[in-house]
């Protein structure tokens, strides 16, 4: 943050006024290392534990919205998971993820501000996204295969679940703090004429419709949006691979908002119609992610996440306002 910044936040300014000045800032994030900073962190969040007793513990649980337990019930929450599991392809392998990633897994290659992610004392993320943990798995398993041939070519599947932590504020009904997520990626090399692109999104859109179709949707809608001319071959090869698909609507959303400079050539969202109500279930599409992980501009990445808490409530009688999990770019 700059000097300029540290004047704009009234609320930093205060602190640094009563913590001793803006040049503790510049300790902490700059001369301290990574080990000195967590030594220091961790004597100060020991000596602020040590003095909490229960009834404030209590009062905390009661009032802090990232701890309180979810509005939606495990067994629906279980159900909507397994319904997703079940239309998964067997070419991808899922993954128990850790709940932590490393410190700037969610901005170093993706457009995400950190102060939308709950860090922690120990140079740690706790996860807002899993597929930017699965970006770090496939980008790991990619590096491997080329290492051992250059020109490898095959394409890594990954899915997991988990549930994540989101550090913005929402005023919106039915937003929560923390919700299940359903994630897969796939990592892979440009082979030429998009053929990575347009076989990737063909398979993850598939995997959306049978996972719609499994949940009673009378209707699900696939909108595409073409971030980049040179994608448009793609976008035309899918909708005409996947038209008259029954009970699927394929059409272009060129006004789409979110998503722009985070997704590169072409995104997608889902949205189906389950007991008469329609929500937006899915997003996803191609990020340069695995090209600056693995440190190519050959490699290839496609990524999709489903709003688990939101497929759960479209499972069940409209009785409550639907939980809505942000947008992964908020």
């Amino acid at each position: 943050m700059t000097s300029d910044e540290h004047s704009a936040d009234p609320a930093l300014r205060r602190v640094l006024a009563k913590a001793g000045g803006p040049e503790l800032l510049d300790v902490l994030s700059e001369e301290l290392t990574g080990s000195e900073l967590t030594t220091l962190l961790l004597e100060v969040f020991r000596r602020r534990a040590g003095r909490l007793t229960p009834a404030e513990v209590m009062r905390r649980y009661r009032t802090d919205r990232f701890v309180t337990p979810a509005p939606t019930g495990f067994a629906h929450l279980r159900q909507a998971e397994d319904l997703l599991l079940s239309a998964l392809p067997d070419d991808f392998q899922l993954v128990t993820l850790a709940p932590l990633v490393p410190l700037a897994a969610h901005t170093a290659v993706a457009t995400v501000d950190p102060r939308k992610v709950v860090a922690t004392i120990r140079g740690s993320e706790v996860a807002a996204d899993p597929t930017n943990a699965l970006a770090l798995e496939a980008a790991e398993r990619r590096s491997r295969a080329l290492a051992a041939d250059p020109r490898s070519t095959v394409p890594v599947r990954l899915a997991a679940g988990q549930r994540v932590v989101r550090a913005q504020h929402f005023d919106a009904p039915g937003m929560l703090a923390h919700f299940q997520l359903f994630a897969l990626v796939t990592a892979g090399r440009d082979t030429g004429s998009r053929a990575f692109e347009h076989q990737h999104l063909v398979e993850h859109l598939q995997f959306a419709v049978r996972a719609m179709t499994r949940a009673g949707a009378r209707r699900t809608e696939i909108r595409l949006t073409c971030l980049d001319e040179r994608a448009a071959p793609v976008l035309a090869r899918t909708r005409t691979e996947l038209a008259g698909t029954p009970g699927v609507d394929i059409v272009d959303d060129p006004d789409r908002a979110t998503g722009r400079g985070y997704y590169t050539g072409l995104c997608y969202k889902i949205h189906a119609t389950v007991h008469g109500r329609q929500l937006e279930v899915a997003d996803g599409g191609f990020v340069d992610w695995t090209q600056r992980l693995v440190g190519s501009r050959k490699e290839r990445l496609l990524i999709g996440g489903f709003g688990v808490d939101r497929l759960a409530a479209m499972l069940t009688p409209p009785t409550a306002p639907e939980p809505s999990p942000p947008g992964r770019t908020g």
